[in-house]
């Protein structure tokens, strides 16, 4: 078989650019939420569902993304995905009811399935399993730095310029980089994966429901996906509504600590994983579970107190909540093998949405309308805490490491260039 040339690094460069705006491009309305309102008069509850629809049409797209990429190429579908969510951010700008904007997000939803799905795959295959901890920690922090840069970037132009502005501004640099991907080679698939992740324990659909590292690290994701989903969307209207900040003052503190500890927590995470990885490995849910259980007091403090205790609790809470972000996402990839890889991120994806952050905006903005936003964020501590306990209990299902050989095999089938 010829050698082909890939380029991970700069594929790894290119997909955590586009996943940067996928996230910039979904946080932004969380920005500008109150400008929103007072345009079209809904409650905090309706508002809530504008996130859960979004999250209901994308985690419904997701299990036709795997078939898609077999028909087609990872590659091509990734980029298809990306046009389509770049050209609803742009069409946000234009819209004047509440019903366009929930259509808007369900069109994004669609075009956000094909690349988060399909771009971990593409990525895992670029690189071997005792470097994924780390790459999956550069990939995935996009999600909070993207998200605290739709803050910034809501939180700036949307007071001065009006709550449309953010959306022009943030359409544009998507489409660009998605068609830049396709001068990248798509990697073989399992390029680096082992024989035992080919075998029929791991790598066929209905080894999913039997495969207990798999299913407890997405319920484990899930829960943290409900409590991290809930506070993203309703932190900045906290700090407004209940400690007096200005709208702007709000998003820069939530979106200055989010990027910072986006940055910090999620490579320091994907890089202690896999360093313990050398002695356990169940160092991606060891990593995971740890970080999540000290972040309950510091997410307490950040909720309960006030003053500078509230905001370093803020930035406590935040990091030890991310520092997951790489080990988490590797422990999902590295459960199951590489046939069935696409098949499986959509089935985490459904249920870790589905449990995760389509019932927490919506829950937290019904429990805001009743009682207080305050009282509201009593359910994404739980949340934390169920997610710490599953991920310690699935440390015992973590499979097994590549021996040397296996870890050699893939250079003789793929050149590898930066």
């Amino acid at each position: 078989m010829s050698s082909v040339r890939l380029y991970p690094r700069t594929a790894l460069a290119l997909l955590t650019a586009l996943n940067l705006l996928n996230y910039i491009d979904r946080s932004v309305l969380f920005a500008v939420q109150d400008l929103v309102k007072a345009e079209f008069h809904r409650s905090d509850a309706a508002f809530g569902l504008v996130t859960s629809v979004f999250f209901i049409f994308y985690m419904c797209a997701a299990p036709f993304m795997g078939p898609l990429s077999v028909r087609f190429s990872r590659k091509w579908v990734i980029v298809a995905g990306a046009l389509v969510w770049s050209l609803a951010t742009l069409l946000t700008a234009v819209t004047t009811n509440f019903n366009q904007l929930l259509i808007r997000h369900t069109v994004v939803g669609i075009g956000e399935a094909s690349f988060v799905i399909l771009s971990p795959t593409f990525v895992a295959d670029m690189f071997p399993v005792e470097k994924r901890g780390r790459v999956m920690g550069v990939f995935y922090l996009a999600i909070p730095v993207g998200t605290a840069l739709g803050y910034l970037l809501g939180g700036v132009l949307g007071p001065k310029y009006g709550w449309r502005a953010p959306f022009y501004v943030g359409a544009a640099p998507g489409a660009l980089l998605a068609l830049l991907l396709l001068l990248i080679p798509e990697p073989p698939l399992g390029n680096f994966d082992t024989r035992e992740s080919k075998t029929p324990q791991r790598d066929t659909i209905k080894s999913l429901i039997r495969n207990p590292a798999f299913l407890t690290a997405t319920f484990g994701m899930a829960m943290m996906t409900f409590a991290l989903g809930g506070l993203q969307v309703w932190m900045p209207t906290f700090l407004h509504r209940v400690h007096g900040y200005s709208l702007l003052d709000a998003n820069l503190v939530f979106g200055l600590s989010t990027i910072t500890n986006g940055l910090l927590a999620s490579l320091v995470g994907g890089w202690i994983s896999d360093r313990l990885l050398r002695r356990t490995k169940a160092a991606h849910y060891l990593v995971s579970a740890v970080s999540l259980g000290l972040g309950i007091p510091a997410a307490c403090v950040a909720l309960y107190a006030s003053g500078k205790p509230m905001i370093v609790g803020i930035f406590a809470a935040e990091f030890l909540l991310l520092l997951n972000t790489g080990p988490l996402n590797a422990a999902v990839i590295n459960s199951v093998g590489p046939h069935v890889r696409a098949a499986a991120l959509a089935a985490n994806i459904f249920v870790f949405h589905l449990l995760g952050d389509v019932p927490s905006p919506a829950l937290i903005g019904y429990m805001s309308d009743r009682f207080s936003l305050r009282l509201a964020f009593v359910a994404p501590v739980v949340a934390i805490a169920l997610s710490s306990s599953i991920l310690f209990y699935g440390m015992k299902f973590a499979p097994p490491l590549p021996s040397a050989r296996e870890r050699a095999e893939p250079k003789s089938r793929a050149g590898v260039s930066s």
